[in-house]
């Protein structure tokens, strides 16, 4: 698991491509503190394993549900990418439920500054749309932001000077594609308001008790 505060920007420094899959070499020096092989290190916001490691460099294998579902298959030699090593147990919960699992991608529509802030339109399909709520959570290339509008084609998300200089996200242009991954929450109440529970056996089914009047008693509409 993650919290969507990047920990440092890396450099890819190699890519080895077969057919559907790819092997990153990542040039990187923070992360590797306490790091070793098996451990998982999110980049962009795709939580990838350790496969080797060495002096001021590791390596992660991406496999083709990865290329297809994130912007991992567009890297190339010298592109930036955000970094974080999966959350201690004893760490300190910064940003929001990140698990690395990208739910698909979107594109930078617009880039605008306003004062000591930037304004990212991203624009995405309807069925990630559907998670995206105002003053809610999203992450984008693996950092947690807060989502300050959204409608039926795009959502915007206001970025600090910090966030501008200590990741990636200062390198995006209009047309770049993005890994969203979206609040994992809503996605669980969805699915237990939507799907009935069984019970003994496949064919009994039960109504679910989660309902929409639950979820407003307790805070959650």
């Amino acid at each position: 698991m993650f919290t969507g505060l990047i920990e440092e920007v890396g450099v890819i420094q190699d890519i080895r491509r077969g057919a559907k899959s790819c092997v990153l070499t990542i040039g990187c020096t923070d992360v590797l503190n306490g790091s070793r092989v098996g451990d998982s290190i999110a980049v962009n916001g795709v939580c990838l394993t350790v496969t080797a490691m060495g002096k001021g460099y590791y390596t992660a294998d991406v496999m083709a549900e990865t290329m297809n579902r994130s912007s991992l298959g567009r890297l190339s030699r010298g592109t930036a990418v955000n970094l974080e090593r999966a959350m201690p147990a004893d760490g300190r919960f910064g940003g929001h439920i990140v698990s690395g699992h990208i739910d698909g991608t979107g594109t930078v529509q617009s880039i605008e500054q306003d004062d000591n802030a930037v304004w990212y339109t991203v624009s995405a399909a309807p069925d990630l749309l559907r998670y995206i709520v105002e003053k809610g959570s999203i992450t984008i290339d693996g950092i947690s932001l807060t989502v300050a509008c959204v409608d039926d084609s795009c959502f915007k998300v206001s970025i600090i000077p910090h966030t501008q200089q200590v990741t990636a996200l200062r390198d995006r242009k209009i047309g770049d594609i993005v890994n969203l991954e979206c609040d994992i929450i809503g996605k669980y109440v969805e699915k237990l308001l939507t799907q009935p529970l069984s019970e003994n056996s496949p064919g009994h089914q039960q109504e679910s008790c989660v309902t929409e009047e639950f979820l407003r008693e307790y805070g959650f509409c």
